[in-house]
C-alpha cells in the first residue's frame, strides 16, 4: 500500500550526453534541466518499486521544478524524493538535486497509478485506423 513517506535516490555521472548541448536545450556542455528532470521522474518512479501490485506502475503527469545551478561534465548528480501526497492514483512527490558542490535543483513531481497493460493498450489503440 502505498503512503507517505516513501523515499527515493538515484546517482549518476554527468556525461556528454546528459548535456543541454546533447539534448539541443542549450549551447553548453553542463547538465540539461531535461536530463536533471529524467533524474527525478526515474527517482520518483523506482521509489515505489516493491510497493505496487503486480502489473500496477505509474506515469509523470507534472512536472514543478527550479533548475538552480549548472553542474559540469564528470561532476557526481544525486536526486532525492518523498512521496508526500497519495491522492486516490495520484501521488505527489517533493525532489531535490544535488552535485558535489550543493543543491542544484528543487520542486515537485506528480505521478498517477496504472494499470500498466490497460494504459499501454490505449496508447497503442492511437495508432489504428
Amino acid at each position: 500500500m502505498l503512503e507517505a513517506g516513501i523515499k527515493g535516490r538515484q546517482e549518476m555521472e554527468v556525461a556528454k550526453e546528459d548535456t543541454a548541448k546533447a539534448h539541443k536545450s542549450g549551447t553548453l556542455d553542463v547538465l540539461a534541466t531535461p536530463r536533471m528532470i529524467a533524474l527525478v521522474e526515474e527517482t520518483a518512479w523506482k521509489s515505489l518499486t516493491g510497493f505496487l501490485d503486480p502489473g500496477m506502475g505509474t506515469v509523470g503527469i507534472k512536472v514543478d521544478m527550479g533548475h538552480l545551478a549548472p553542474t559540469p561534465v564528470g561532476m557526481r548528480v544525486w536526486c532525492e524524493t518523498v512521496l508526500e501526497e497519495v491522492d486516490g492514483k495520484r501521488l505527489v512527490f517533493a525532489a531535490a538535486v544535488f552535485d558535489e558542490a550543493g543543491k542544484i535543483g528543487e520542486g515537485t513531481h506528480e505521478r498517477f497509478l496504472v494499470d500498466e497493460a490497460k494504459f499501454q493498450g490505449k496508447a497503442d489503440r492511437k495508432k489504428e485506423p
